[in-house]
């Protein structure tokens, strides 16, 4: 059980018209095809959207990602906490509160606080309370108006991996069992902060995902 008081110290931004969502899952589970289908979406209608990645989304951050990413050795656990910390106190200092303070922008995130939660949090060990620790301060208590979770199970995420033909990275060179733990690490996570999350099936078809996140967006931005 996480401490509440602990919990009090995230919250999301109080903005009117500006909305932040991240996209949350496993390699593999269509995050970036879900979010190119709500660009497109929500652009469509006149929303302007800006999209960010983690780590990255600035000079710094692609710095810390290439780091991490293209690691030849193992990094320690919290060295892993802290560069993606880092990295993402950087993004919301210059990009994301910057964005949100002016009207009708919305900010979309590819992985975002449960990205940390489940990756050093659950598969790394470190544990759930000692990933909100570091995040406790401003700007990095600043949680998402939305998070869309896609699930998919451990076999799914090792099929669409393996045909990808791509080099792995850093992570996606990881065993069964560090996949298996994310798997219950971002599951935890969407049951400690389940006001802001939608769970889908990540199997369920292109379309039936889209319209479904779609039609969550829209309610949340009241288009």
């Amino acid at each position: 059980m996480i401490n509440q008081s602990l919990l009090n110290k995230f919250t999301s931004p109080n903005t009117q018209d500006s909305f932040f969502i991240s996209f949350e899952g496993i390699e593999g589970s269509g995050k970036t095809t879900q979010i190119k289908f709500l660009y497109d979406e929500l652009t469509s209608r006149g929303y302007e959207v800006h999209l960010f990645r983690e780590p990255g989304g600035t000079t710094f951050g692609e710095k810390l990602r290439s780091a991490i990413l293209e690691s030849e050795e193992k990094v320690f656990p919290m060295a892993e906490a802290c560069l993606f910390a880092s990295s993402r106190a950087q993004l919301l200092d210059s990009k994301i509160l910057p964005l949100l303070a002016k009207p009708k922008q919305i900010v979309i995130v590819d992985r975002y606080l449960d990205s940390s939660l489940a990756y050093q949090g659950i598969a790394r060990g470190l544990g759930f309370e000692t990933i909100l620790n570091l995040h406790q301060e401003a700007p990095l208590n600043t949680l998402p108006h939305l998070s869309i979770y896609l699930r998919i199970d451990l076999e799914t995420s090792m099929q669409r991996q393996s045909q990808r033909g791509s080099s792995k990275d850093y992570f996606e060179k990881e065993n069964q069992r560090f996949y298996q733990d994310l798997i219950m690490g971002y599951d935890k996570a969407s049951e400690i902060f389940k006001e802001r999350f939608l769970v889908i099936d990540g199997k369920k078809d292109l379309n039936s995902i889209g319209s479904e996140i779609k039609a969550s967006v829209l309610k949340l931005i009241g288009g």
